[in-house]
């Protein structure tokens, strides 16, 4: 039976030198092409972005039962209208915080997706051979997408082998205590990213934190993950490096010498995923079969 709740807002924008009061008043559809196309450059970091002004609330709809080929989570605005966590959820709140949707959360294992080929990018349980898929066990952090970032699968990363992009958002790995919800809206503070390799195609996992969560004013960087999460990044990548093993594949590998990157190198991923999103949504790159809407 298909429900209706609201999540936490994270999900309204307004680009600088908007008026807030004009913004709301216009219809989604143009107010969606602002989010899109009004994008701007934030000081060095090169970040496109447009400030969250307004938190309005957005709501999520399930159609079908959970663990079945027809479940989609869609979300859907204050009107009622489908909108796409993937691309009508802005990226970058501000002073180095940014909008992390949950997918799958902490401790559960059905394999939960954006369907980036699907209109309004619901999300689902993925499936392999018309079954649907479970991780081996459970993830034992938050996992989910940055919205508006997009690895370009034309795009040869010269830090790691020339490994081109999975085709896919950005991924998330969300290191507080509390287990999220699928299609929670977080905001989180990037503090990692791993440079996994999965199958010759490169996969960023940034690590972050909730900005709920009791200890997110103490970690700020790689070194205070380790500090106070003592072995979580090396037990991140081992999971992500064997997970594929029970069924028979080979041990995903890690770029950038195996180990977890920095703050600054997390953001640089997560600009430069952003401006391919960028190029993505205004068409100067081929969206082959990815849904835009």
């Amino acid at each position: 039976m298909a429900a209706t709740r609201v999540i936490v807002a994270a999900g309204g924008a307004i680009c600088h030198g908007s008026n807030p009061s004009s913004f709301l008043k216009r219809p989604f559809s143009i107010r969606q092409s602002a989010l899109h196309l009004n994008l701007q450059r934030a000081s060095s970091k090169r970040l496109f972005t447009c400030r969250a002004l307004y938190k309005p609330q957005v709501q999520i709809k399930e159609n079908g039962q959970s663990e079945t080929l027809d479940y989609r989570l869609f979300f859907v605005d204050n009107s009622g209208k489908k909108v796409s966590p993937w691309h009508d959820i802005p990226l970058h709140l501000g002073d180095g915080i940014f909008n992390f949707i949950v997918e799958i959360p902490k401790e559960t294992s059905a394999k939960m997706e954006v369907a980036t080929d699907e209109p309004f990018t619901p999300i689902k349980q993925d499936t392999k051979k018309g079954k649907l898929r479970y991780y081996p066990y459970n993830i034992n952090w938050n996992y989910g997408l940055l919205p508006q970032t997009w690895e370009d699968p034309s795009f040869a990363n010269s830090d790691v082998d020339g490994a081109l992009g999975d085709n896919d958002p950005v991924d998330v790995v969300e290191i507080g205590e509390s287990q999220g919800r699928i299609g929670q809206i977080l905001k989180v503070k990037p503090v990692a990213a791993l440079a996994m390799i999965d199958e010759g195609e490169l996969d960023w996992k940034i690590v972050a934190i909730s900005l709920d969560d009791p200890r997110a004013s103490l970690v700020n960087d790689v070194d205070d993950v380790e500090k106070h999460f003592p072995g979580t990044l090396t037990a991140i990548r081992d999971w992500f490096r064997d997970y594929k093993i029970p069924d028979g594949k080979p041990a995903n590998k890690f770029g950038l010498g195996n180990k977890a990157a920095n703050k600054d190198y997390a953001l640089k991923v997560i600009s430069e995923t952003n401006e391919s999103w960028a190029k993505l949504i205004k068409r100067s790159i081929p969206a082959g079969e990815l849904s835009l809407v």
